[in-house]
């Protein structure tokens, strides 16, 4: 079988990881990923179509080796799955604008609402925030 135009444009674009996270709903090992550790300020979208998915404000260290936050941006940025895979029980989140793979949902965050929004590097990417002008500031 063939893959659709749209798989074939994302083969060509993404890493092979990449594809096999957030098309195939893959996971990748602990403490691999490009942002586990990352403390950069920033903003992190979906890897496939751009979309600001979660703050650098609400990531933190959560132990378990992945990218961890506390909540997405907005409530519609990212639907959330039953997932009864692996003989297991768990909350998938996606994407809410291309449906792409991203991680999964755990009852244990440290926020308000107790969760734990525990996603795979390599369906991010990490828009850094702009680093102050040095030369902003000019004295007359």
């Amino acid at each position: 079988m063939t893959d659709s135009p749209e798989l074939q444009e994302l083969r060509e674009r993404l890493t092979p990881e990449q594809f096999h996270v957030t098309q195939e709903a893959g996971t990748e090992r602990a403490f691999t990923g490009e942002y586990w550790d990352t403390k950069t300020p920033g903003t992190y979208r979906c890897r496939v179509c751009d979309e600001a998915l979660f703050s650098s404000d609400t990531k933190y260290d959560s132990g378990s080796g992945w990218p961890s936050f506390t909540a997405p941006m907005d409530d519609d940025v990212v639907e959330e799955h039953r997932d009864i895979s692996h003989g297991m029980v768990r909350t998938e989140s996606v994407c809410g604008k291309c449906g792409a793979h991203l991680g999964h949902v755990f009852p244990d965050g440290p926020g308000a609402n107790g969760l734990r929004y525990c996603m795979n590097s390599a369906s991010l990417r990490l828009d850094e925030d702009a680093a102050p002008d040095e030369d902003a500031s000019t004295e007359d």
